[in-house]
């Protein structure tokens, strides 16, 4: 089930403010930028970078996804590893807001986001 219109006006404002304080300097942003997709009950994050020996293509590179449950009213927070399937992000699985989902995701104690 998709989020109701006003659920997804909230999220998609709160990404965007998230997203734009992510953002590269704009002279670096053809070479690495940073973006995100609703799909569902779900938002990702992605790596914007030109392909490699096709600079003019580029690569979305997922970095990390919340899923909120409507049920507990929570987010899920995933992360893709090696295999680039979703896997639970353990030490934070459950949170209770976007807010708390860009604070772990700036924190990134394990490396599993930014590298």
């Amino acid at each position: 089930m998709a989020f109701s219109e006003i659920e997804k006006k909230r999220v998609e404002k709160q990404m965007d403010a998230y997203i734009e304080k992510k953002r590269p300097p704009p002279h670096i942003r053809p070479n690495l930028d940073f973006g995100y997709q609703l799909q569902g009950q779900s938002v990702e994050v992605f790596e914007i970078r030109p392909m490699f020996g096709h600079p003019e293509k580029k690569r979305n590179t997922p970095v990390a996804k919340a899923t909120y449950v409507k049920a507990s009213r929570k987010w899920k927070l995933y992360w893709m590893r090696a295999d680039l399937k979703w896997h639970r992000y353990e030490p934070h699985g459950s949170l209770r807001s976007l807010a708390e989902f860009f604070e772990v995701l700036e924190a990134d104690d394990y490396g599993c986001f930014w590298g």
